[in-house]
């Protein structure tokens, strides 16, 4: 799904994020299940616990972003590392409010809401547009990221309460978003819905469903999944990712070489 008038060569070498392609969505949706079963990896199967995985990961998301933002330019591999690393941390950040302080899931998908709405609002007072095609100031690459971490933590919410909370269980939940995202789909392509708004609402989408298919796969049956474990979800769905970036790589350079 794009987000708006596609840019020229030129200015999508400035522009510091990548071109929304089939691709794309693509490795969002691994990476966003990634995020919930690798948290679930490190903190349980590794013996890590909360705390100790959350510092972690934390350290690790501040280093590739600290990398991303010093690039002078889309980077694949750098910026996919940065995304894959903050689902992780989204997914704790929300598991911390749940676990450790005994916030309903409910409140913390409302708590997110109003954060990810506060931040689209001071970016569009500040820049005067939302759209991804514009990540080429430093203000905007900050206010991208943070509206990225927060869809990261509200998508496990949402995520959780419709398939814990709700009972709807990980199957549903996950047929649930998806035919969400797909009614965005035919709400842009077919009643031309505003290009960026369709563009978030399907990014913020696709993380509970990707948090719901990784709980699906994982989970053990009692639970609902299908008992594949956290360990072979995380490393299929790595391995995935691995070589979409890699191939996304490879198209970069062809179109910098063209340039």
């Amino acid at each position: 799904m794009n987000n708006g008038t596609q840019p020229g060569i030129g200015k999508f070498l400035l522009n510091k994020v990548p071109e929304v392609t089939l691709l794309f969505w693509l490795v969002k949706m691994m990476s966003t299940t990634v995020g919930e079963t690798a948290a679930d990896f490190l903190n349980f199967n590794l013996s890590f616990g909360l705390t100790a995985t959350s510092v972690v990961v934390a350290v690790l998301t501040a280093i590739a972003l600290g990398v991303q933002l010093r690039t002078k330019r889309y980077a694949p591999s750098v910026y996919w590392l940065s995304i894959v690393l903050i689902s992780v941390l989204g997914t704790l950040i929300t598991d911390h409010l749940t676990d450790n302080l005994g916030m309903p899931l409910m409140a913390s998908t409302a708590a997110f809401s109003l954060a990810l709405a506060l931040v689209f609002a001071l970016w569009h007072r500040r820049e005067g547009t939302l759209s991804i095609h514009h990540i080429d100031t430093p203000a905007r690459e900050w206010f991208y990221w943070l509206a990225i971490l927060v869809t990261f933590a509200l998508g496990t919410a949402s995520g959780d309460w419709f398939a814990e909370g709700l009972n709807l269980g990980y199957a549903n939940s996950t047929l649930v978003f998806g035919a969400l995202i797909a009614m965005i789909a035919i709400a842009r392509f077919r009643f031309k819905m505003n290009a960026v708004w369709a563009f978030w609402l399907s990014y913020i989408l696709t993380r509970p469903l990707g948090a719901s298919f990784g709980d699906w796969l994982s989970q053990p049956a009692d639970n609902g999944g299908l008992g594949l474990g956290t360990t072979q979800t995380s490393l299929v769905f790595l391995t995935l990712i691995v070589c979409s970036v890699t191939c996304l790589a490879y198209q970069n350079k062809k179109l910098i070489r063209s340039k």
